[in-house]
């Protein structure tokens, strides 16, 4: 090749060369003027508060029924199966509903929560996230939850029990939705079916419970069913806005990170998340009747009866 073919080759190269590089730049700058911001969502997480304030089913501050006794669970968990925003006069189902979980027939009768479609949440979890452009603008007071599931251990007392004060720690499952479809179900890894005496497998009014514990390596199991009504769901909204007894739809007002009262906002412009901490009051949430000595201590040999397991206030809490 001669030097006048050769230059010649040199300068297509180097205009080939060229065209290749400005095209892909332009390709991501194009790449990069088009990428898809993240979608803001709503996001949902719980709080289990020992101190809160314990609440009636009024919203009003509550005590200890004479003849009954109470305690703060721990090692809390939940589940939930309906999410609404709400307006002070927006009757239940008339809000914003977010989410309704997975009802089923199989028990007979009308649906029931079915507690295998369950999910089973911690302290600072999150439980539910929904884009924010999927929700309709506008200003919300209320929050609607309804709690189907409850899982989290209790000092008990019992003769057997090999320790000065005859007390140790047991763990309680609690089912108080309205009503759930129960074959099975798991407490600190171990299965158990309801039993003969509470109705079985199948449908269970609120208030169904299940209790085990260990005692000298023995791992003991029983069950039972809290009175109808019993199980206390928090409405500060009842005034305006009542829920059906047995619900367990429990509501609370908007708050900002401060505790101020102040309405959920969405505009339909967000950038970011809006993340809301459903604070749970579960101060002396496990509650029964006293059968024997009144010492405070749940003691079920001597005829103490589970009386109330419902939480005793919600908070969202905007951050």
């Amino acid at each position: 090749m001669n030097m006048k073919h050769l230059t010649k080759f040199c300068l297509m190269t180097f205009v080939i060369i060229s065209i290749i590089f400005f095209n892909s730049c332009n390709k991501n700058k194009n790449d990069a003027l088009t990428t898809t911001p993240p979608t803001p969502n709503l996001v949902f997480k719980f709080k289990f508060d020992s101190t809160q304030v314990r609440l009636d089913n009024f919203g009003n501050p509550a005590t200890i029924p004479a003849g009954n006794a109470a305690q703060t669970p721990t090692n809390f968990s939940i589940s939930q199966h309906y999410i609404e925003l709400a307006n002070d006069f927006d009757s239940l189902g008339h809000g914003k509903i977010l989410f309704t979980g997975h009802t089923t027939t199989a028990g007979g009768g009308t649906a029931a929560i079915d507690y295998s479609a369950c999910t089973i949440t911690g302290d600072g979890v999150v439980f539910f996230t929904k884009p924010l452009k999927q929700i309709t603008p506008g200003s919300y007071n209320w929050l609607r939850v309804s709690l189907a599931f409850q899982n989290y251990n209790i000092i008990y007392k019992a003769n057997a029990i090999p320790t000065t004060n005859h007390t140790a720690i047991g763990t309680v499952a609690s089912f108080i939705g309205y009503k759930t479809y129960i074959t099975s179900y798991t407490i600190n890894g171990h299965t158990y079916t309801p039993s003969a005496a509470t109705g079985g497998p199948g449908n269970h009014l609120q208030g169904y419970w299940g209790f085990e514990t260990d005692i000298a390596g023995t791992n003991y199991f029983y069950d039972g069913q809290a009175p109808a009504g019993a199980t206390t769901v928090p409405n500060p909204n009842f005034a305006n806005s009542p829920v059906p007894a047995g619900s367990c739809v429990v509501t609370g007002k908007f708050v900002n990170h401060g505790l101020t009262t102040s309405p959920l906002v969405i505009t339909g412009n967000e950038t970011s998340d809006i993340v809301i901490t459903v604070s749970l009051s579960i101060n002396k949430s496990f509650e029964w009747k006293e059968g024997g000595t009144p010492d405070g201590i749940y003691q079920p040999e001597v005829g103490d009866t589970v009386q109330n397991m419902g939480v005793r206030g919600l908070i969202p809490i905007v951050n």
